[in-house]
């Protein structure tokens, strides 16, 4: 994890998320699946307003009930308990009752009518004999409320089938106007600033878009007592506004390392005019390079400060205007010039950048190899070597290099998308500069004979090792945001990129066993299919590295 002084933002601990319940009440209708949503009041101290699901705060009757509900053999009691919760507020807010009577029946209008909707829930239920249908509310999934927000919630969003014959009656109170509305509709007039929807509230729905009927949405809970998606979304700034993500989103990570504590002050726009802080001792300014090959452009880093001066990471393409801003952000005081592999887009800055500094910094790389095409010739001044540690001190008053700050860079060779791509680890901050052999938004290219699947593959395995020998816990690629978090996101981001590959393969080998006198082009067409065709002549490459790689598994 970054050290804590190189943080941009003083800690800030977020408020303790206290356990909810929600329920979405769903029924089939001609046009297809409704939820029932109701509008909370205009003066209430949380969300006044929004369009929300009925639910509120777990009690502790709750917790007590247990006795009073049906439930699943699997069912935990912590679901029970939730299911309880969300059952008890769809009652008190809208009448709705989810309950059995002692002959299995569904509860109905006469039973609702000997309910007290301001009185203590559980007792009245069992005076009347009734059954809490813990059993048919099944979990969808789990939200806790973002790290800004200081009045937080831990709540799964559980989903049941409406009872028939009764008519949801808000109370007037807390919510206002029930309305079945569908997921398409509700999200369309949200968009339309009609309907006005929180985030949590409008990811879910989005979810119920892919299913047709009411009876899909609960088989898909069945299958286990786990949500279908969890998450406790981070927020940042895109286009000066608040914007929300989750986890699998790009901008994710980004956010988690630059505001742990769910500060909202990181920009997301991307743009080719200023640095962008990221920690105090690590900057980023991407080239004005966007395009399909480079994403939004090719990021170049500064990793120090203005005690130590600089080390800038893969300046980029030879772009006047773009040196001259990292050069201007390090002051002047760039010490080394490290390029992660020579690829157009990251090496050509370099002696540009060089020529800038007063005292010339050390170019540091590996040598294109043989294979390299004529575009990505490279010649460093110093060829770095496997495991070296780079380090950057401060002197002390007495001209000594002492140990804080320091920063120091271990070079890590990963051959696969070149011959000559190195990785590099921070290791005080545990922090991997991962160049183009790991990138956010898109999967990297493997363009033989100077691109290797096989070594490819097995870099990735060597990153995937050094991350937990090390700690590291984020991934800042040569394109597009940080990736990780402060768990096992790096990891698992690894992860599922080798899981790509391989599946990836696996449709290469199944294209080439049925047609197998057929050329790249042929197989292109049957692996591809997924991708968009203006995409293939770049995709066609890395084919080509899928099929040598079979062509060596098979002898």
């Amino acid at each position: 994890m970054p050290r804590q002084n190189q943080l941009l933002h003083p800690g800030r601990p977020p408020a303790v998320a206290r356990p909810a319940a929600t329920v979405l009440l769903l029924r089939d209708t001609p046009d297809g699946l409704q939820v029932l949503m109701t509008r909370r009041s205009a003066t209430a101290s949380f969300l006044p307003g929004a369009f929300v699901f009925p639910g509120g705060n777990v009690d502790a009757l709750d917790a007590t009930s247990h006795a009073l509900a049906r439930r699943r053999a699997t069912q935990s009691d912590l679901h029970v308990t939730q299911a309880i919760a969300a059952i008890r507020e769809s009652f008190e807010e809208l009448g709705v009752l989810l309950a059995r009577r002692a002959d299995g029946s569904l509860a109905n209008a006469s039973d609702i009518a000997r309910l007290d909707r301001s009185a203590p829930f559980a007792p009245q239920c069992a005076a009347l004999g009734l059954r809490l249908m813990a059993d048919e509310v099944f979990v969808l999934a789990h939200w806790v409320t973002d790290r800004d927000i200081p009045k937080r919630f831990d709540v799964p969003f559980l989903v049941a089938r409406m009872p028939d014959g009764q008519t949801p009656v808000a109370d007037g109170t807390e919510q206002f106007e029930p309305v079945w509305i569908s997921p398409a509709d509700a999200l369309a007039r949200h968009q339309a600033g009609v309907f006005f929807m929180i985030f949590p509230t409008i990811r879910t729905l989005e979810r119920l878009l892919c299913y047709t009927d009411v009876d899909a949405v609960l088989q898909a809970c069945a299958v286990t007592e786990e949500p279908l998606f969890t998450s406790c979304p981070r927020t940042g700034l895109m286009a000066g506004r608040e914007a929300r993500y989750m986890e699998h989103e790009s901008p994710f990570g980004e956010l988690a390392l630059v505001c742990p504590d769910g500060q909202i002050a990181h920009p997301l726009d991307w743009q080719s005019e200023r640095v962008v802080a990221l920690l105090k001792n690590v900057q980023r300014l991407t080239a004005p390079n966007p395009g399909a090959m480079t994403g939004p452009g090719t990021n170049s880093y500064l990793v120090g400060d203005p005690d130590t001066g600089f080390i800038a990471i893969d300046p980029g393409p030879a772009d006047t205007d773009h040196l001259d801003k990292l050069w201007r952000a390090a002051g002047g005081d760039i010490r080394l010039i490290i390029c992660t592999h020579s690829h157009p887009d990251h090496s050509p800055g370099a002696r540009p950048l060089q020529a800038m500094c007063r005292t010339a910094p050390p170019i540091l790389g590996l040598p294109s190899a043989p294979t390299a095409r004529a575009a990505s010739t490279f010649t460093p001044d110093r060829t770095l070597q496997n495991s070296e540690l780079i380090t950057l001190s401060a002197p002390s008053p007495e001209g000594d290099l002492t140990e804080n700050p320091r920063h120091t860079l271990q070079i890590i060779h990963t051959p696969g998308h070149a011959a000559n791509h190195v990785c590099l680890l921070l290791l005080e901050d545990g922090l991997l500069f991962s160049g183009d052999h790991i990138l956010n938004g898109s999967t990297t290219v493997i363009d033989p004979p100077d691109g290797d699947m096989d070594d490819y593959l097995n870099s990735l395995d060597l990153l995937s090792t050094a991350c937990v020998s090390h700690g590291v816990r984020f991934i800042l690629p040569a394109h597009g945001y940080v990736i990780g978090g402060p768990g096992e996101e790096a990891l698992a981001a690894i992860a599922r990129l080798k899981q790509h590959r391989l599946q990836r393969e696996a449709k290469v080998m199944q294209a080439m066993q049925a047609q197998p006198e057929g050329t790249l082009d042929d197989w292109l067409a049957r692996v591809y299919d997924d991708v968009p065709t203006r995409m293939w002549p770049v995709a066609r490459r890395s084919l080509m590295a899928h099929v040598a790689r079979i062509g060596n598994l098979m002898h």
